[in-house]
C-alpha cells in the first residue's frame, strides 16, 4: 500500500472541499471497498478524508411519508431497521443478500452505491483495462467473460455493476441527495446516479469532483409483494450472476430492476408494464438491446428464469 496522509473531516462542506482541491484524495467511511483496492494498489489516493463523525448515520421519516436514509447508516442497521423491513421489504433482503454480517456492519450507504466492479480484469494491474486505465483496451472483451454484462455495454467495457443494495434502490425510484464543494446541494433521481460504460467506462457516476453524497431519499411506501432474488455460483460471499429485485401487486402490476446484466442497476420501465403478461414477455424489453458473449449468453435465459421464479413467488 502507498503512503498517504489523513484528515478527518469537520463537516460535509469541508469533506468536499478537501477532495475537490486535491485530484489525488478520497473520501473513506467504511473503506470494505477502497482499503482493497487501495492493497492492491488499483486506488492509489495520496490523501484520505474520514467523513465518519459527520452525523450522517441516521434513518428520519419525511413530510412526505418516506424515508431519508443518511449517507453513513451502516448496511446491518438500515436492513433490520424496523420502517425498512415493514415498507420497503426488497430493500432489506437485498442488503442482507449482498454480503457477510461482517461487512455489513462496516459498510455505509453511500459507498454501497459507489462500489466499484469486481471484474478480475479490473483487479489485475497486469491486464488491460479502460476502467482502471482509460484507453489502454477491455481484457475481458476477448477473455473470460461469464460474469459479465450483457446489456447496456460498449466496446470499451462489459463490466458490471456489483451493489444488490444498488438494485433495490433502483426498483423503489430512490433519489440521491449531495453536497458540492461550493455547498450547493443536488438531488439525483437513481435512474440518473450511475452511467453506462460508453467510451468512458472509468466515469462511473455523474458526481463532480469532491461532491460529496449525504443521503439517499425514499418515497413513501408502494406496498405489494417485494422479493429480491440473487442468482450466484455459491449461496455466500460471491456476487451475483443475475438478480432480480421486484414489488409486485396482486393485480400482477409492479417494476422491477435487474442486476448482474449491465455497467449500472438496469431497468426498463416499460418492461413493468409487461409484468401482467409474464416473465418472458418482460425479460423480453429488459434485454432486447443484449449483446452477449458465448460465455455468458446463459445470462439471457437466467433473467427469465429468475423472474419467472420471483413472479411465482408473488403469486404464492
Amino acid at each position: 500500500m502507498k503512503a498517504f496522509t489523513f484528515e478527518r473531516a469537520s463537516s460535509v462542506e469541508a469533506a468536499a472541499r478537501a477532495v475537490a482541491s486535491n485530484p489525488q484524495a478520497k473520501f473513506i467511511a467504511g473503506g470494505t471497498n477502497l482499503l482493497d483496492l487501495m492493497k492492491l494498489e488499483i486506488e492509489v489516493p495520496t490523501h484520505l478524508v474520514d467523513v465518519n463523525g459527520l452525523g450522517l448515520d441516521k434513518i428520519e421519516a419525511t413530510p412526505e411519508g418516506g424515508l431519508r436514509i443518511g449517507a453513513l447508516v451502516r448496511n446491518t442497521d438500515l436492513a433490520a431497521h424496523e420502517t425498512v423491513r415493514r415498507d420497503y421489504g426488497l430493500l432489506s433482503r437485498a442488503l442482507v443478500a449482498g454480503a457477510s454480517g461482517q461487512l455489513r456492519n462496516k459498510a455505509t450507504t453511500a459507498g454501497n452505491l459507489l462500489q466499484r466492479t469486481r471484474c478480475p480484469y479490473f483487479y489485475d494491474p497486469y491486464q488491460p483495462c479502460n476502467k482502471r486505465q482509460p484507453g489502454s483496451g477491455c481484457s475481458a472483451l476477448g477473455g473470460f467473460s461469464r460474469q459479465h454484462a450483457v446489456v447496456g455495454i460498449s466496446d470499451a467495457c462489459i463490466a458490471t455493476h456489483p451493489s444488490d443494495m444498488a438494485i433495490a434502490m433502483r426498483a423503489l425510484d430512490a433519489t440521491v441527495e449531495t453536497v458540492k464543494p461550493d455547498g450547493a446541494r443536488r438531488s439525483i433521481a437513481i435512474a440518473d446516479f450511475h452511467r453506462l460504460a460508453g467510451e468512458t467506462p472509468h466515469i462511473e457516476t455523474v458526481l463532480e469532483r469532491g461532491e460529496f453524497v449525504t443521503a439517499v431519499l425514499l418515497p413513501p411506501p408502494i406496498g405489494g409483494k417485494q422479493i429480491y432474488r440473487k442468482v450466484r455460483d455459491r449461496a455466500s460471499y460471491a456476487f451475483a450472476l443475475v438478480s432480480v429485485g421486484a414489488v409486485i401487486h396482486p393485480n400482477g402490476t409492479g417494476r422491477l430492476a435487474v442486476g448482474g446484466v449491465a455497467h449500472k442497476p438496469w431497468r426498463i420501465e416499460a418492461a413493468d408494464a409487461e409484468l401482467p403478461k409474464g416473465a418472458k414477455a418482460a425479460a423480453q424489453i429488459l434485454l432486447a438491446d443484449a449483446r452477449p458473449t458465448e460465455q455468458n449468453r446463459f445470462k439471457v435465459d437466467l433473467v427469465e428464469r429468475t423472474l419467472g421464479a420471483v413472479i411465482a413467488e408473488a403469486r404464492g
